[in-house]
C-alpha cells in the first residue's frame, strides 16, 4: 500500500513539472512576440527635373498611356510615375528650347521648339520641316523659328503658330494660313498669333501679343473681336472655352470672359491693373484656374482663392526685372487623370497639387 502510494506521488510531481514547463514555454512564446516592433516606413522624396535660372515650364501634356511630359528649357521630361526621363538635342530633338507640346489622336507627340518642329512616334523623335510661304517678309528673329502653339481641330487637322506665322497640317501638306497680312507683330511681323483654340462650335479663335484685338474664324471668313480694356492692351490670347459656354482670354491686364455678345474682365485676381495671366484650366469639377506673375488663383464660381510663392506656387523675383533667371510666374497648367494639377513655373519649377499641399518636383537652387 505505501509502495502504490509513492508511485502516486512521484506521478503526480512530473505531471505538475511538466504542466510548469509548458507555461513557461508558452509565456516565453508570447513575449517574443510582443517584443517584435512593426517596420518603420520612411518618407521617399519626389524624383526632380533639374533647375534652371530664366527657363520656364512652358508645356506640359499627358499621353493616353498616363506618362506626363513637360517641356522646358532645358528639354523635353517624361515622368513616368517614378522617374524623369530627360530628352535633349541627343535624343534627336531639333532644340532643347521646347515652347509648346501636343499628342495627337494617334498618340504622336508633337514638340514645338525654338529652332522648329519635331515629332516623337513612341520610338524615335524626328524634325518635321515646316515649309515657309514664299511671300513672306524677313524674320526679324532669323535664327529662330519658334513654335508657340499646337492644335488638332475636331477635323483631325493640325494648327501651328509659330513666329514665321500660322499653319495648318492635314497629315500630307503644310499650309500657311494668313490671318493678317504684314500685320504688326511681337517680334516680326510674321508674328500675329501665339494661342490658337477651337470652341465648341468648331470657331478657330487667333491671338498674340501687339495684334489688334483677337481673331475668329468659321470656316469661310475671319473676323476680328476688339479688346478696349486699356489702350496699350489691346491684344489677348484664346486660352479656353468653359463648361458654360464662355470663351476666356488672357493679356497683361488679366482675364476676360466672352459671352457670346461682350467681354468681361475677371475681377478678384489682383489690385494690380497690370496683372498679366499667362495660363488658364478649368478642371473636372469645373473650377477655373488662372496662372500668372501673381502667382496662382482658383475660382470656385462663387470665391477666389489666391495661391502665392508661400505656398510654393511660384519663384521668388520681380517680374518686370530684365536681369536673367529674376522674372517668375505660370506658364503651364495640368490636370492628370488622378486630379492632380501639375505647375510649371519660371526657373524650371515644378509642382504638383492634390487638392490640399503642393510638392516640388524641382531641385532646389
Amino acid at each position: 500500500m505505501k509502495r502504490y502510494l509513492g508511485q502516486i506521488r512521484r506521478l503526480l510531481l512530473l505531471t505538475i513539472t511538466i504542466s510548469c514547463c509548458s507555461c513557461n514555454g508558452q509565456t516565453t512564446k508570447d513575449l517574443r512576440k510582443e517584443s517584435v516592433s512593426e517596420p518603420k516606413t520612411q518618407a521617399v522624396e519626389p524624383p526632380k527635373i533639374g533647375r534652371t535660372k530664366g527657363n520656364n515650364v512652358s508645356g506640359s501634356v499627358q499621353d493616353k498611356a498616363g506618362d506626363l511630359w513637360f517641356g522646358t528649357g532645358d528639354g523635353l521630361y517624361k515622368y513616368e510615375g517614378k522617374s524623369f526621363r530627360q530628352f535633349t538635342i541627343d535624343s534627336g530633338l531639333n532644340s532643347n528650347k521646347i515652347t509648346s507640346l501636343l499628342e495627337d489622336r494617334s498618340g504622336k507627340i508633337w514638340i514645338g521648339t525654338e529652332a522648329g518642329l519635331n515629332v516623337f512616334d513612341g520610338n524615335t523623335f524626328a524634325t518635321v520641316q515646316i515649309p515657309l510661304r514664299k511671300d513672306m517678309p524677313p524674320n526679324s528673329q532669323r535664327n529662330t523659328h519658334n513654335v508657340f502653339s499646337i492644335m488638332q481641330d475636331k477635323s483631325g487637322k493640325l494648327w501651328f503658330a509659330t513666329i514665321d506665322g500660322v499653319y495648318t497640317y492635314d497629315g500630307k501638306t503644310f499650309l500657311p494660313f494668313i490671318i493678317k497680312k504684314d500685320g504688326p507683330g511681337f517680334m516680326s511681323s510674321n508674328h500675329n498669333v501665339e494661342s490658337i483654340l477651337e470652341d465648341k462650335a468648331g470657331n478657330i479663335w487667333f491671338g498674340g501679343r501687339a495684334t489688334d484685338g483677337v481673331y475668329r474664324y468659321d470656316g469661310k471668313a475671319i473676323t476680328n473681336l476688339k479688346i478696349s480694356e486699356q489702350k496699350d492692351l489691346t491684344w489677348a490670347w484664346p486660352a479656353l472655352q468653359d463648361k458654360k459656354g464662355n470663351i476666356w482670354f488672357t493679356n497683361w491686364a488679366g482675364a476676360h470672359r466672352y459671352d457670346g455678345k461682350s467681354l468681361i474682365k475677371m475681377d478678384g485676381l489682383s489690385t494690380n491693373p497690370l496683372n498679366p495671366i499667362t495660363r488658364m484650366l478649368e478642371d473636372r469639377k469645373g473650377n477655373l484656374w488662372f496662372g500668372g506673375a501673381g502667382g496662382l488663383w482658383s475660382y470656385d464660381g462663387k470665391s477666389v482663392t489666391h495661391f502665392t510663392v508661400q505656398d510654393r506656387v511660384i519663384d521668388s523675383g520681380t517680374w518686370l526685372s530684365r536681369e536673367a533667371g529674376k522674372s517668375n510666374g505660370v506658364w503651364s497648367m495640368l490636370e492628370d487623370k488622378t486630379g492632380n494639377l501639375w505647375i510649371g513655373t519660371s526657373n524650371t519649377g515644378l509642382y504638383r497639387f492634390d487638392g490640399k499641399s503642393f510638392i516640388s518636383f524641382s531641385e532646389e537652387k
